[in-house]
């Protein structure tokens, strides 16, 4: 049996991006990026606060197989509310050493109806990252459209007291 690699492996994305849209208002969307209890119920335990320089951590169990400690350690780099959200994302196997150096960006753009957001998030290393990316493009994804599923139980809870 032969396995035959090519050039074509070593290219891949290092960049996550999704692009969604959601039938509710900047404001509702910002809110489950920026409200620490929000976001724990789409996304992950954490303490992070709306300020430009805050540090925080995202917290979940270890991921050994990917040399994670399960704690994503963050800095807020940019605010604009209602607009766009960015911090860096670091994530390692633990003691202050970080395999994973990288940033998050939100962007979020009013629609007719609605409102589109955009997710990137940059800062992966081809072959090194490789199943980490994976994981994480697909969990974004998960995970992203929860906050919709989120709005919307509340759109409905606020229609039907």
């Amino acid at each position: 049996m032969y396995i035959y690699v090519t050039k074509k492996l070593l290219i891949m994305s290092t960049t996550i991006s999704h692009n969604l849209y959601f039938a509710h208002p900047p404001e509702r969307v910002w809110e489950y990026l920026t409200q620490s209890a929000l976001m724990e119920q789409w996304l992950m335990p954490n303490d992070f606060l709306p300020i430009l320089g805050y540090e925080f951590q995202f917290r979940t169990r270890p991921l050994p197989q990917m040399n994670l400690d399960g704690i994503f350690h963050c800095k807020v780099l940019e605010i604009v509310p209602y607009r766009k959200l960015t911090y860096s994302w670091k994530a390692g196997p633990g003691n202050q050493q970080f395999t994973l150096d990288s940033v998050v960006y939100w962007t979020l753009r009013p629609k007719e109806g609605g409102t589109e957001l955009f997710l990137e998030h940059s800062g992966f290393r081809e072959l090194e990252h490789f199943t980490l990316f994976n994981a994480m493009n697909e969990g974004w994804l998960k995970n992203i459209k929860k906050i919709d599923d989120h709005l919307n139980k509340d759109k409905n809870a606020a229609a039907n007291p």
